[in-house]
């Protein structure tokens, strides 16, 4: 999963969401804003050295239950440590020392979220869209996102946080049988499949189109900040 991952940024695929994430964290930054970016479930890291590319100021942690992913992460970028950990307990991270935290496709602990924020400071949230990758669910056998993401998402955050801004990103991407191997391999639905299968089924889809097909990316940005304690 992880070398799927690489794959899949490396080859530009989600770079507009990359750019957006940075954008939406280091834009009209406060001076009492720490310099610590948190990524809470981080996976190779990439959208934290996106993120601390853009401010030579900032430093990053990555959060991963994966030692693999953790790993991944610590060598993403000169200013990036990690460390392994459950997302869903209590984060070793002190109360209020972290400027941003990232939240790209990943679970979302907001209790502690919440707690380890500064009252300055950012939640970041990428979340697919009904239609990202809709292409390839069908007939990759994918996962679905639910139509009411949204609305779950606010509802979730609603008691800790009021949204800053909200944004969309929208790409098309052509990619070959393995591109769509990696796709479906990075994510949740490669836990319910053998990579034989996932092979398979890329390669049937992209003959039916010379060898390449295109594809949706397509994802939400929102931004929130922590309410007044």
């Amino acid at each position: 999963m992880v070398a799927a991952r690489r794959r899949v940024h490396d080859s530009g695929s989600f770079d507009a969401v990359a750019a957006a994430v940075a954008d939406a964290a280091t834009s009209n930054s406060p001076a009492d804003r720490p310099a610590m970016v948190l990524d809470g479930g981080s996976g190779t890291g990439h959208y934290l050295a996106a993120t601390l590319e853009r401010d030579p100021g900032l430093r990053g942690l990555g959060l991963d239950l994966s030692k693999y992913c953790a790993r991944a992460t610590a060598r993403s970028h000169p200013r990036t440590a990690a460390v392994v950990a459950d997302i869903w307990r209590p984060l070793p991270v002190k109360a209020e020392s972290v400027g941003v935290v990232l939240s790209i496709f990943s679970p979302r602990n907001v209790a502690e979220f919440a707690r380890i924020l500064h009252p300055a400071g950012l939640l970041v949230v990428v979340t697919p869209d009904p239609d990202h990758l809709a292409e390839l669910v069908g007939p990759m056998r994918m996962l679905a996102v639910g139509a009411d993401k949204d609305t779950r998402l606010h509802a979730t955050l609603a008691a800790d946080f009021e949204v800053g801004a909200e944004g969309h990103i929208r790409d098309r991407r052509l990619l070959d049988a393995e591109g769509v191997e990696d796709l479906v391999a990075m994510g949740p639905s490669a836990f319910h499949r053998t990579a034989e299968e996932i092979r398979s089924d890329a390669h049937a889809l992209t003959a039916e189109s010379d060898g390449r097909i295109e594809v949706s990316v397509s994802v939400g940005v929102t931004t929130f900040r922590p309410r007044a304690r």
